[in-house]
């Protein structure tokens, strides 16, 4: 009998295969004309994270094979963008593909055209009685598509920012407009990782349609306040965000409002699934109000605007009515179309597991960013506050499942009410509270 052996000696590096090897040196060359092209603009600290970014891009893309293409996607057609302009700004309105394509702005609004076509077609696939599958994978490309145009409008962006003068250049994430963007790409990019490491699991993709509902508001609320307020120019930074804390800081706060997200989504496909045919009027008027509270947490913000009163007041919440009523008259086909509980149990372990660690690093980040900016690290500001909140939410509903095996759905119904704790920690506390971290305000 032949038995395979198994080398347990051999190295992770050993493991590499040609197209490893080549996807590494696209890094490293890439950093290098990076540094070649823009080392005058940058200071010592974005030095020192451009060289950390190397290793860190070469593991991510080893990690995750399919970030491979978006990146260097990404990278060419942010590069073209960039060459075009020449300098000049006033090219974006010149040059057809800057217009309609590549610059800044055009590239967000074909992010938010794409993610919202993405949200249709995976709803399709949900509700279709045949060919689901189609109509779920086109879902899937669109959604990896609004990503791509993201991450090259963010990076234009970045370009048209020293465009404007050294002294307003800065990295995007330093207003609502920008971190909504970031919120977006981020979001969906944690989906599709769960969506493609649970390939094997059937109907996994209908997780995307819930998902996506949340990336959608957020699509919305750019839109809005676009238009309606002008947030897509550039603004020179505040004072107190000029600092290279804030690359760190924001994005990894950013990787846990995401992650929450994403298991709340996941948690109210989960109670739907676990209510099928349940005629409790306890159960489900407990449902549909968690619903109503969850679609109005998403487009709350948007009515509000400014905290004035709108029509909007009475729109938004009978929009929310209407798809809550809708998801859970539609319980029963939709369960149908989810995957096991075992499956989206994980998927939200997993998220709330990623966004606490990464919320945890942001905190100690922000506290040293505070020590440098206002001499504390800890001042008791609203948003330091609510973010102690958040924390702690998590942190009890993650000791609860690793120390008293925690699950079901009590979990997810925990899980639903974290995101009205993250959501008024992100965008509550710059509506209704002042404070130090009172920039972007509505």
């Amino acid at each position: 009998m032949n038995t395979a052996t198994i080398n347990y000696n051999e190295s992770y590096l050993s493991k590499r295969n040609a197209s490893d090897w080549v996807f590494a040196l696209l890094v490293v060359l890439g950093a290098a004309y990076a540094f070649m092209r823009y080392s005058p603009s940058m200071d010592i600290y974005e030095k020192w994270i451009l060289a950390g970014a190397v290793p860190s891009a070469i593991w991510i893309g080893w990690f995750w094979r399919p970030l491979r293409p978006l990146m260097i996607t990404v990278a060419f057609f942010s590069l073209l963008a960039i060459s075009s302009y020449q300098r000049d700004l006033g090219r974006a309105e010149n040059v057809f593909w800057l217009k309609y394509l590549l610059s800044s702005q055009s590239a967000i609004l074909w992010m938010c055209l794409l993610t919202l076509l993405s949200t249709l077609f995976y709803w399709v696939g949900v509700l279709k009685k045949s060919d689901s599958a189609t109509w779920s994978s086109l879902g899937s490309k669109l959604a990896w598509s609004a990503v791509t145009m993201a991450l090259i409008g963010t990076m234009v962006r970045w370009h048209e920012s020293h465009l404007l003068g050294p002294d307003i250049g800065h990295i995007p994430v330093s207003n609502l407009y920008e971190v909504f963007v970031l919120f977006v790409w981020m979001t969906t990019l944690f989906y599709l990782y769960y969506e493609t490491h649970y390939k094997d699991q059937q109907h996994i993709r209908s997780l995307g349609a819930f998902v996506m509902l949340v990336i959608s508001a957020a699509v919305g609320f750019i839109v809005w306040y676009s238009l309606d307020r002008g947030a897509h120019e550039i603004q020179p930074l505040v004072p107190a965000l000029k600092s290279w804390w804030m690359k760190l800081h924001v994005p990894a706060n950013f990787v846990g409002y995401g992650t929450f997200s994403l298991a709340a989504m996941v948690a109210y496909a989960y109670l739907l699934k676990s209510n099928v045919g349940a005629q409790s009027k306890l159960r489900l008027g407990a449902l549909w109000f968690g619903g109503f509270v969850l679609f109005m947490i998403f487009l709350g913000p948007v009515a509000l605007r400014g905290k004035t009163i709108t029509t909007d007041y009475v729109f938004y919440p009978i929009a929310a009515a209407l798809i809550s009523f809708a998801l859970v008259g539609l319980r029963d086909r939709i369960s149908d179309r989810l995957p096991e509980f075992e499956v989206l149990d994980d998927v939200m372990y997993k998220s709330i597991a990623v966004g606490f660690a990464f919320f945890t690093i942001a905190t100690v980040l922000g506290a040293l960013w505070a020590a440098e900016a206002w001499g504390g690290y800890w001042s008791w500001d609203p948003k330091e506050t609510w973010a102690l909140i958040v924390w702690l939410n998590y942190a009890a509903w993650l000791h609860m499942r690793l120390m008293k095996g925690l699950r079901g759905e009590v979990a997810s119904w925990w899980a639903l009410a974290g995101l009205g704790v993250t959501t008024f920690a992100f965008i509550g506390v710059n509506m209704f509270l002042s404070g130090l971290h009172s920039y972007g305000s509505l």
